[in-house]
C-alpha cells in the first residue's frame, strides 16, 4: 500500500504567498519533468480563454483531470502563458513523501487539504483565493489519480461547493464580481517503442505469477491475460475462488466484498455512492483513533489491515472495463501496465519519452445559488462534459 494515509496529527500547510520562488520553480519545471517523468514537450491550447477570465478580474477555478503524479507540474507552461501564478489544493499526504517534494509543492503555491476528514480550513482558504481573484486556483476534482487518459473518475462535488460559496461572496462585493470555472484536459502521449518498453515489465510480473513468459502473444492480449490473472488472485484471496462473469461485474463484486463489511462496521451499513467517496468516508471513520494513538497494538494492526482493504478497493476501481482491447492506443496499454506494476510494487518505473497536450475549456460562470436540490450539480455536469469532450472520451467505448 502506498503511503497515502498518514497516522500523524494533521498540520495544515498554508498557501505560500511569495512570487519569486513560484517563478523560479515554474522556470525549472521543464527540466524537472524531463528528468523525473520523461516529459520532454508540453503543448498548450486555449490559454487565451483562461487569460481572458483572469484579465476580466474574475475569480478563476481550474479543474484538470488527474491521470498522473506530475499533473501539477505540467501546468507550469499554462501559468506562464496566462501570466499568472497558480495556487493548488493538494492532498496532505503528498507533502509528506519527501522534504524535497514538500519544498517544491509549497513554494509552487500548493496548500494542503486533509482528505481523511472535513478540512474546513482548506475549504475556507480555497474560497478566499477565489474571492480575492489574485491568482487562479487549481483543484483536481477527481480526488485521486486515475492513471488513465481516457477515463475520468467520479468528480467530487466539494469543488462546486467551493466555487459557489466564493461566487456568493463576490456577488455581494462592491463592485460585484464573478467566479468562473475552466476545465483543463491534460493528455499524455508516449513516443517510445511500446513493445520494447513494456515487455521487461510484463516479464517480471509473469515471473511473479510463476508463469512462463507469454511473449508469443500480441501485446494487448498479454496485458489482458496478466490483468485476468491478478484479478483472479485477489478473488481467491477474498472470495475463495476465481469468479465468472464480465470483468465489470467481477470488479464490482470484489470491491463490494472489500468495502461492505467495513461500511457495516463503521458507517451503519451505508453502501451508497461511487467508490472514491465511499473510500473517503471509511478512512474518515477508521483513521482518527490511529492518529490519537489511544488503541492497543492488536487494534492498531486490525485497522491498518482495514485501510489496506480500502486502498485495494480504490485501486481496483481505477481499472476501467474494456480499457485494453485489440486496437487500443499505446497510451491505454502503457497506463494499464504501469498500474499493474504500481499495484504490485507500489512504484511504477518511468517510461520515456512523453509529451503532454493541455487544453483549456470554456468558462463556466458560477451562479451563487443552486436551483435544484438532489439533482446532479450543473457545475459538475458541465466540468465533466467539457473534460470528456477535450479528452475524446466516448462513454460508449471503454469507459463503462
Amino acid at each position: 500500500m502506498q503511503r497515502i494515509v498518514i497516522d500523524k496529527p494533521y498540520v495544515p500547510i498554508k498557501p505560500y504567498r511569495g512570487k519569486i520562488w513560484p517563478r523560479v520553480l515554474r522556470a525549472y519545471a521543464g527540466h524537472f519533468l524531463d528528468k523525473s517523468y520523461g516529459v520532454t514537450k508540453i503543448k498548450v491550447e486555449g490559454a487565451e480563454l483562461l487569460k481572458a477570465s483572469v484579465d476580466a478580474g474574475h475569480g478563476v477555478l481550474i479543474t484538470p483531470n488527474h491521470s498522473r503524479d506530475q499533473d501539477p507540474f505540467v501546468l507550469a507552461p499554462l501559468s506562464k502563458q496566462v501570466g499568472r501564478l497558480f495556487y493548488l489544493m493538494a492532498s496532505w499526504h503528498i507533502f509528506m513523501q519527501s522534504k524535497l517534494q514538500r519544498f517544491m509543492l509549497e513554494r509552487a503555491g500548493a496548500f494542503s487539504v486533509y482528505r481523511e476528514g472535513m478540512d474546513r480550513g482548506a475549504v475556507t482558504t480555497a474560497i478566499e483565493i477565489l474571492e480575492e481573484a489574485e491568482r487562479p486556483l487549481v483543484i483536481f476534482a477527481e480526488g485521486a489519480i486515475s492513471r488513465t487518459n481516457e477515463h475520468i473518475n467520479a468528480l467530487l462535488e466539494g469543488t462546486a461547493f467551493i466555487a459557489r460559496s466564493a461566487a456568493k461572496k463576490r456577488a455581494k462585493a462592491n463592485p460585484p464580481g464573478k467566479v468562473v470555472v475552466h476545465p483543463v484536459a491534460i493528455r499524455y502521449h508516449f513516443h517510445g517503442d511500446l513493445k520494447a518498453t513494456l515487455e521487461p515489465v510484463l516479464d517480471e510480473i509473469e515471473n511473479r505469477l510463476t508463469w512462463r513468459r507469454q511473449g508469443e502473444r500480441p501485446l494487448f492480449e498479454r496485458i489482458a491475460k496478466v490483468g485476468e490473472g491478478l484479478l483472479a488472485l485477489k478473488e481467491v484471496e477474498y472470495l475463495g475462488e476465481a469468479q465468472v462473469g464480465t470483468f465489470k461485474d467481477r470488479l464490482a463484486k470484489l470491491i463490494d466484498r472489500l468495502l461492505n463489511p467495513l461500511e457495516d462496521e463503521w458507517l451503519e451499513g451505508d453502501h451508497s455512492g461511487d467508490v472514491t467517496p465511499r473510500v473517503k468516508k471509511l478512512r474518515t471513520a477508521i483513521l482518527p483513533d490511529l492518529v490519537k494513538g489511544e488503541i492497543d497494538e492488536a487494534e492498531r494492526q486490525r485497522r491498518w489491515r482495514q485501510l489496506a482493504d480500502v486502498y485495494l478497493a480504490q485501486q481496483l476501481a481505477h481499472y476501467p472495463p474494456s480499457y485494453v482491447h485489440e486496437g487500443a492506443n499505446p497510451e491505454r496499454l502503457l497506463e494499464t501496465v504501469e498500474r499493474f506494476e504500481e499495484d504490485i510494487t507500489d512504484v511504477a518505473r518511468v517510461h520515456r519519452p512523453m509529451s503532454v497536450t493541455i487544453k483549456v475549456g470554456t468558462a463556466i460562470e458560477v451562479q451563487p445559488g443552486r436551483e435544484q436540490r438532489g439533482a446532479p450539480d450543473p457545475i459538475m455536469v458541465e466540468i465533466e462534459r467539457q473534460l470528456k469532450m477535450m479528452l475524446g472520451i466516448n462513454d460508449g467505448a471503454g469507459t463503462a
